[in-house]
């Protein structure tokens, strides 16, 4: 069953709206897509759900925010701030993590009980347009890409990257982790 509406995470984007300007539909669908991808990978729960919804929000809120590609540790402050100011400071470095790890190529081992893997295989099942699905249902995916559609986010991404390609030669993808 699909989360087709989740207060934190409309919330936050709704406060940001004008750094996402004419990218706000895609990112929002971006964000509820990974949202419901990771909740598919890990199971409910009201505290899971808070998580991943403060995640999806921020994880790559600095592309706006800050006006940069290399927007990781940006995303990390935005949440990090959030986290604090909404009484859940002990979140705090679950989250971080969260965001800090989601671009990771291998799998994130250092604390399994946390939703940082989870949440890095649902972003990589929403960037790479469900090719790499991690056990997931076709049908699932499927139901998930309609329901929230790209609306240009992989366009965006990709001119983002080749700008970023332009301008910083040697360091094309600096959100990529080993």
């Amino acid at each position: 069953m699909l989360i087709e509406e989740i207060g934190t995470l409309d919330a936050v984007l709704e406060a940001h709206s004008a750094e996402l300007g004419d990218d706000f539909a895609a990112y929002r669908n971006h964000a509820y897509r990974v949202a419901n991808l990771c909740v598919a990978l890990n199971g409910g729960g009201t505290e899971h759900l808070q998580k991943i919804a403060v995640a999806a929000a921020f994880h790559d809120l600095g592309i706006w925010s800050e006006e940069t590609f290399d927007y990781l540790g940006p995303s990390v402050a935005l949440a990090r701030a959030h986290v604090d100011r909404s009484g859940k400071g002990e979140w705090s470095d679950e989250i971080a993590a969260m965001i800090q790890e989601h671009h990771k190529l291998s799998r994130y081992r250092d604390r399994p009980l946390w939703l940082v893997e989870k949440f890095r295989r649902a972003d990589w099942v929403d960037i790479s347009r469900g090719v790499l699905r991690v056990g997931l249902p076709r049908k699932l995916l499927s139901e998930i890409f309609a329901t929230w559609p790209d609306a240009g986010f992989h366009a965006r991404l990709a001119q983002l990257s080749f700008k970023r390609l332009c301008t910083h030669p040697w360091s094309p993808l600096p959100m990529l982790r080993l």
